[in-house]
C-alpha cells in the first residue's frame, strides 16, 4: 500500500471553485477514460456538467455509444452531464467564412480590388489553422458559461501545449498588429490635409479580439478556476512526456492539478503460478512506480489499477470514476520493486 498526499477527491474538496479540467498526457495513456470518468464524478456531485472533445480525433462517441459529434448530448444514465465532440471539419470551414468576411471588409475599406479568396486560402492552408479553429471553438464554449463545470478531453499533449498557448500567441500577434496599425495610422494624419479623423474598423476589431484573448488568457491561467491533470502510465515514454511538459505548462501560467497515473498491475495479484510474462510486467512497473514518485510525488492524485476488460461504457467510467475519486489515504500498488510489502510513508 502506498498512501498519496493529495488524493483526487480531497483536491476537488480543497478547490471548490474549479470549473474548467483539462486531461492530457501521451497517446494511448487513457486521457479521453479519464477525462470522461472525472466528468461523471464531477456530475455526481450535482454540478451541470460539459464533457468536451478538442482532440481532432475524437473518442467520446464511441465510449459512450451516443453520437455527439456537432452537439451537446446529454449522457444516458448520467444526470447532469452532457457531452460534445467539436466537429472539426464545421469549426475550419465556420472560421474560414468568418475570415473571409473580415478580409473582405478590409479590402474594402484600404480600397483594395484584390479577391478575398486568395487571402483566405493562403491563410488557411497554415497547419496552425485547425488548432486555432478549435481554440476558438473551445474558448467560445468557455465564454458561454452555460455549465456548471467544464471537462476537456485534449490532444496529445505537444497539441494540447499549443492549443492551450494561443491565446498568449495571439495576444503577441495583436499587440505587433496594434502598434503597426497605430503607426500607419499617425503617419496618414500626419500627411492628410484635414484633422478630421476617419473610423478604422481594423483598429476596432483588432482592440475587440486583443480583448477577447486577453479574457481567455485569465480564464485558463486562474488557478481558482482552471486545472490540467496530465495522465501516465508506468512506463518509461509517458513518464518522460509528463516530466518534459509539466514544468512548461507552469511556465506557461496554466495551473497543473496533478499526475494520475493509469493500469498499474497490483504485486499482489502475482502468485507463483503466475505467468512469467505478467511477472515481468508488475517488476517494471515497479520501477517505473519508483520515477513516478522521486518525480511528482506530491503531484500524484490517483493510482488506478489495470482492469479485467477495457473501460467503455457507463457502467465501466463510473468503476472507473470510483477508482479516481477513491477515498482518501491508501492506493493499491506501488511497493518498491525487491521490497515487498513495504509502506510508503508520507508526512
Amino acid at each position: 500500500m502506498a498512501e498519496i498526499t493529495m488524493p483526487m477527491g480531497r483536491y476537488l474538496r480543497e478547490h471548490p471553485t474549479l470549473k474548467y479540467f483539462f486531461f492530457g498526457g501521451k497517446g494511448g495513456v487513457g486521457k479521453t477514460v479519464f477525462a470522461a470518468a472525472a466528468a461523471i464524478g464531477l456530475a455526481r456531485q450535482g454540478r451541470r456538467t460539459l464533457l468536451v472533445s478538442t482532440n481532432p480525433v475524437h473518442s467520446l462517441t464511441s465510449l459512450f455509444g451516443q453520437d455527439m459529434l456537432g452537439k451537446h448530448v446529454a449522457i444516458e444514465g448520467v444526470p447532469n452531464l452532457w457531452s460534445y465532440e467539436i466537429d472539426t471539419r464545421q469549426s475550419i470551414e465556420r472560421s474560414k467564412q468568418e475570415i473571409r468576411e473580415k478580409i473582405r471588409w478590409f479590402l474594402k475599406f484600404a480600397d483594395i480590388t484584390t479577391k478575398a479568396d486568395d487571402f483566405v486560402e493562403s491563410a488557411t492552408m497554415n497547419p496552425a489553422f485547425e488548432e486555432s479553429a478549435m481554440f476558438e471553438n473551445m474558448i467560445d464554449l468557455m465564454f458561454k458559461n452555460e455549465y456548471d463545470v467544464y471537462v476537456f478531453d485534449t490532444a496529445p499533449t505537444a497539441n494540447a501545449r499549443r492549443l492551450l498557448g494561443m491565446s498568449k500567441v495571439y495576444a503577441l500577434w495583436v499587440n505587433k498588429m496594434l502598434k503597426s496599425r497605430e503607426e500607419a495610422r499617425t503617419l496618414r494624419e500626419l500627411l492628410s490635409f484635414t484633422k478630421k479623423k476617419e473610423a478604422d474598423p481594423l483598429m476596432t476589431y483588432l482592440v475587440s479580439f486583443r480583448d477577447r484573448m486577453e479574457h481567455a488568457r485569465v480564464l485558463l491561467t486562474d488557478p481558482a478556476l482552471t486545472t490540467f491533470f496530465f495522465v501516465t502510465l508506468p512506463e518509461a515514454l509517458p513518464i518522460a512526456v509528463v516530466t518534459r511538459f509539466i514544468q512548461w505548462f507552469k511556465d506557461f501560467g496554466i495551473p497543473v492539478g496533478g499526475v494520475l497515473v493509469n493500469m498499474v498491475i497490483d504485486p499482489a495479484s502475482v502468485g507463483p503460478d503466475t505467468a512469467e510474462f505478467v511477472k515481468t510486467r508488475v517488476a517494471m512497473q515497479q520501477e517505473h512506480m519508483k520515477t513516478i514518485w522521486r518525480e511528482f510525488d506530491d503531484s500524484v492524485r490517483a493510482i488506478v489499477p489495470l482492469f479485467e476488460t477495457e473501460v467503455r461504457g457507463v457502467a465501466m467510467l463510473q468503476r472507473l470514476c470510483d477508482a479516481i475519486f477513491a477515498a482518501d489515504g491508501a492506493k493499491p500498488t506501488v511497493e518498491s520493486a525487491g521490497q515487498p510489502n513495504q509502506v510508503r510513508k508520507r508526512v
